[in-house]
């Protein structure tokens, strides 16, 4: 009895490695190369967006383009090519933060406000998601929160909770207001630009959109993060916390926090300063946030009274310790690759697009933002779902009777939501390579919230519907 019993454990179903996920992916795209009409849209230089746009009455057919058994496997370094910017910055900040966390003084830090904050460790959450819901829907706050994850996991395990409660109050609070965009110049300022709207118009109702999703999100993780400091055992990723055990903050027996320490935080805080400045006054990207980190690791870890040698150990250590997470990313970018080689890309929001046209107008615009929330898996770009989908979109619009504002708010839901949770998702992909989180476990974790998310959106866009949501 207790063998069979052993034996029905061991052929419990596993969740399959995340490399298997996204390589069975790329091959279902490239298997559809060979199935799915091939074409493409004429795309100009839009004057209002100074962005690329498609033309939407210039779909055509083009010559069949499969993906050759060769090409499936060059689509993975063709991808981490593409994803190259993504992936060093990764390593950049995995080995710069490993630095900073050379000298103490985050253990110091977080240690000292974890013990602060004992008794009332509950309002920190909520005060994460909000603060960092701010910056996504500001200035559209989404590789950036890379560089916040591991202070949030931190803060998170010395007050009892796992890795996936730190990243989360970073990544969805961000997420929150990324989606809701309220003056948000990646997403809605695009779309609204070459929807030939006011820019931002429509803010109070963004705000309200923020809102309801912040009650949703604050509740959900919350919830989650009480359950594992309860029970531990509870915990999704309870084998990384084990493996991380010997870095968690031991409050009862805290480092003492010297003036070095107090000097390293100080040039941490002024680094993430000037960060949020690049990024808001100066269009920092990639590159220029990579430098800064990297300026800040170093100085830091001078200060912090480590030498040259050792400060370049630490980045060795800190870059190793996410090759896996960072090396995922390039991975999941061969998804695109497949497509956009293949000559599909287009043909499936143009298919998307027919779709919507077919249905009865009073579901037409839930329609729209399903179709957003399909072709986000395949554009994961923000301004670029925008510049490739709003221009089909808006005509669209016109012809179903539907005002061009609620279109916007389909294709902000549509692109929002499932960026943290679809696997083509470079910035999803880099937050859980710097938490050391699998992708299927964040997906287990994330699924409900999901759910509920996309289910509020798509009541949300019939109430604008409803309410004929026009340009104010």
């Amino acid at each position: 009895m207790t063998t069979n019993l052993k034996g029905s454990e061991k052929k419990k179903i596993k969740v399959p490695h995340t490399y298997v996920i996204l390589f069975s992916v790329i091959l279902i795209m490239a298997i559809l190369t060979y199935i799915i009409p091939a074409g493409e849209y004429d795309r100009v230089k839009d004057e209002v967006s100074n962005k690329t746009v498609v033309v939407p009455t210039s779909f055509h057919a083009v010559d069949q383009n499969p993906v050759k058994f060769f090409d499936l496997f060059q689509s993975i370094p063709k991808g981490m090519k593409d994803a190259s910017s993504i992936i060093f910055f990764i390593f950049i900040v995995g080995g710069a933060f490993q630095m900073i966390t050379a000298t103490g003084a985050i253990e110091a830090g977080i240690g000292k406000l974890a013990k602060v904050s004992q008794g009332s460790e509950k309002i920190l959450i909520p005060l994460f998601i909000v603060a960092f819901s701010i910056a996504g829907g500001t200035f559209g706050m989404a590789e950036e929160t890379i560089v916040f994850v591991p202070i949030g996991i931190a803060l998170a395990r010395a007050l009892g909770y796992d890795a996936i409660t730190g990243t989360a109050m970073i990544s969805l609070g961000a997420a929150c207001g990324f989606t809701s965009g309220f003056m948000n110049p990646f997403t809605v300022g695009v779309a609204q630009k070459i929807s030939e709207l006011p820019l931002f118009s429509g803010i109070w109702i963004r705000i309200a959109f923020l809102v309801i999703f912040l009650v949703i999100t604050i509740t959900y993780t919350m919830r989650y993060a009480e359950k594992v400091k309860r029970d531990p055992s509870l915990s999704i990723v309870r084998e990384l916390e084990i493996e991380e055990k010997d870095r968690v903050i031991d409050l009862s027996n805290l480092p003492e926090l010297k003036p070095h320490h107090k000097l390293v935080l100080a040039t941490v805080i002024i680094g993430f300063t000037f960060i949020i400045w690049g990024v808001f006054k100066k269009g920092w990207y990639i590159t220029e946030i990579g430098a800064a980190f990297l300026a800040m690791g170093i100085i830091g870890g001078f200060i912090g009274k480590l030498g040259p040698s050792r400060l370049a150990q630490e980045f060795v250590i800190g870059a190793k310790s996410i090759v896996f997470g960072a090396l995922v990313v390039g991975v999941a970018r061969g998804i695109l690759v497949v497509m956009k080689d293949g000559m599909i890309l287009d043909s499936i929001v143009y298919g998307l697009a027919s779709a919507i046209q077919a249905l009865p107008k009073s579901i037409s615009v839930v329609g729209m933002y399903i179709t957003q929330v399909i072709i986000n898996f395949f554009i994961p770009s923000g301004s670029g779902q925008a510049a490739a989908t709003m221009p089909i979109m808006k005509p669209l619009a016109d012809i179903l009777g539907v005002t061009r504002q609620t279109a916007v708010v389909a294709y902000q839901f549509g692109d929002g939501f499932t960026n943290s949770i679809i696997p083509t998702s470079a910035t999803l992909m880099g937050v859980l390579s710097v938490a050391k989180i699998p992708y299927e476990k964040w997906f287990r974790f994330l699924w409900p919230l999901m759910l509920i998310w996309l289910g509020v959106g798509a009541v949300l866009v019939v109430i604008v519907n409803a309410m004929n949501f026009g340009p104010f």
